[in-house]
């Protein structure tokens, strides 16, 4: 049986996380199948399949690191890197896939020659969920991981994009000469519509149009613009209530800002949830309003459950062509009061539009399946 391994940074609560966990137990029915963490104790890894391996390298969470520790893993991973894939990975696999930018993609891209497993020629596979361009800022420290992240992608055989758009930035920035193609995420809808049938407490208000997003409290999701454009609307008459499920760096920074612009009543985070299947489906408009995105499941988790979307103008457009309750507006926050206003007002006759069932593709899966041989 085919040996694949596939490195991540953890099975946290995340997009690329989710997508792993349903790939590679789709997978683990056909190959033997490992995941390596950097950091272990993710929501996700009760949810493996007993025929996928896991292997962590640190067994406590990221979160639960002092910054102290933290430091000393990434020194260790930039300069022990070899010693970290000799331990871990070592040429023990017929495929390794970096499903990740960044330290995963840099650890998996190291080549070690023949060992007692006689893999002397292992298959090595970069998956890139990201607008590259923009993933690492514009930073002096940015140049110089783009520059080292370059030669980490010469040493794979495939390259792979979750999105057109991604492949393009991708491009723009690097363009090698590697074989590259495009697979969209897969994600199972029996699991999605199964949770959304979950107890949750409802939240929503009965009076007013309920608009919810899921994301990590990060600077590329924009809450900040998104929270000073909602006190826009609300002052101008605009009424909605705007929840968001999550948790991150920045969420101090927009607690903060809710105080501050007087919105506590009507922009709630309601934190991390392990289950949101119940909120997005109980919703009335799913939003994600990022600078930019790859091909964000939560966009198409919305798409499952049939609800209305809003967008800004990313690579988030491909997980919502040929879907008629959907509204991409332009990414700024002129664009976002627009957005928003219009969906308000579109809201009622959405409820009337036909829903538009999503069929699962098992041809994503046959995709991975043959790249990985």
């Amino acid at each position: 049986m085919r040996k694949i391994i596939f490195g991540i940074t953890g099975l946290t609560l995340g997009g690329a996380e989710r997508v792993l966990v349903d790939i590679a137990n789709e997978l683990s029915e056909e190959f033997d199948v490992t995941i390596f963490t950097l950091y272990g104790k993710g929501e996700f890894e009760k949810e493996l399949s007993s025929k996928v391996k896991l292997v962590n390298m640190i067994d406590k969470s990221y979160a639960e690191l002092t910054s102290k520790e933290r430091l000393k893993v990434s020194l260790k991973l930039l300069f022990n890197k070899k010693s970290i894939y000799k331990k871990y990975i070592n040429n023990e696999f017929d495929t390794e896939i970096a499903f990740l930018e960044g330290p995963i993609t840099r650890l998996f891209s190291f080549k070690n020659g023949k060992n007692t497993k006689n893999i002397s020629n292992p298959k090595k596979i970069a998956w890139v969920h990201n607008d590259i361009g923009q993933v690492f800022g514009k930073s002096l420290k940015a140049k110089i991981k783009k520059k080292l992240d370059r030669r980490c992608y010469l040493q794979y055989d495939d390259i792979v994009f979750v999105s057109n758009d991604n492949l393009e930035q991708f491009e723009e920035v690097y363009n090698l000469n590697k074989n590259k193609m495009v697979i969209p995420n897969y994600i199972s809808s029996k699991r999605v519509l199964e949770k959304s049938e979950a107890n949750f407490g409802n939240v929503f208000s009965k009076e007013e149009i309920n608009f919810l997003t899921v994301a990590r409290l990060t600077d590329q999701k924009a809450i900040d613009r998104l929270i000073k454009v909602h006190s826009e609307l609300m002052y101008d008459g605009h009424n909605h209530k705007f929840f968001v499920i999550g948790d991150g760096p920045e969420k101090e920074n927009l607690k903060d800002l809710i105080e501050q612009l007087n919105v506590k009543d009507s922009f709630i985070l309601l934190g991390k949830k392990e289950n949101p299947y119940p909120y997005i489906k109980n919703c009335d408009v799913f939003a994600l309003l990022s600078y930019y995105e790859g091909l964000p499941m939560t966009v198409l988790e919305a798409r499952i459950l049939e609800k209305p979307i809003l967008i800004t103008d990313t690579a988030a457009r491909e997980a919502v062509v040929g879907y008629d309750k959907s509204y991409i507006t332009e990414n700024s926050e002129n664009g976002i009061y627009v957005g928003i206003k219009d969906c308000i007002k579109m809201f009622p006759e959405w409820k009337n539009t036909p829903n538009q069932k999503y069929t699962e593709n098992y041809e994503i899966i046959k995709q991975i399946e043959k790249l990985v041989k």
